[in-house]
């Protein structure tokens, strides 16, 4: 899984640090709202030819990676 996360970028000169895919300026996020809209992995694909298979498994194991952490409540 590790190789995977491998594929996520970040750079503070790209779409303002925020996560994407491979150095492309195909956010994390703009993945994860074409899942949320519906468009399954084949229609994103279609939608971005740039990407690959393993990105989008690399962007959804990312995120919840980033949302899977303990919250310490004072």
């Amino acid at each position: 899984m590790s190789e995977l996360l491998k594929r996520i970028t970040t750079n503070p000169r790209q779409c303002g640090g925020r996560p994407c895919i491979r150095g492309m300026r195909i956010r994390v996020s703009d993945v994860l709202e074409l899942f949320a809209a519906g468009l399954n992995a084949e229609q994103i694909l279609e939608e971005m030819p740039d990407l690959e298979a393993d990105d989008l498994k690399a962007a959804l194991l990312y995120a919840s990676r980033k949302l899977n952490h303990p919250v310490l409540v004072a």
